[in-house]
């Protein structure tokens, strides 16, 4: 039944000291081949440099004091990084799919 099934353990392991890598890896294909991902990022990109503060605040030092517009862009600027996280986590899960689905079939699971 192919490979002994113990190697899964190393696999885990070495996947685990990989992640740092395997997630930079995606976070950069996204940011070269998915058109929403790109979108979302050159808005932060764009409110974050129209509103210096907001990296201020991003930072954690320091009191702020916020205008209205300020507050909005911060608040848009949040949401668009929550947004582009959750496109990150949905490449992240279903690159474990594939990686899954490949391992199985190396070691003759399937």
């Amino acid at each position: 039944m192919g490979e002994n099934h113990g190697d899964y353990y190393d696999l885990a392991q070495r996947i685990e000291d990989a992640f740092a890598e395997i997630d930079s890896d995606i976070v950069s294909n996204m940011s070269e081949e998915n058109e929403a991902y790109i979108a979302l990022y050159d808005e932060a990109k764009q409110i974050k440099a129209s509103y210096p503060i907001i990296g201020d605040a991003m930072d954690g030092s320091g009191a702020l004091s916020l205008t209205a517009d300020e507050h909005k862009a911060l608040v848009q600027h949040i949401s668009l990084t929550q947004q582009m996280e959750d496109i990150e986590r949905q490449a992240i899960y279903f690159r474990g799919h594939t990686d899954c689905f490949a391992y199985l079939k190396k070691i003759g699971v399937i």
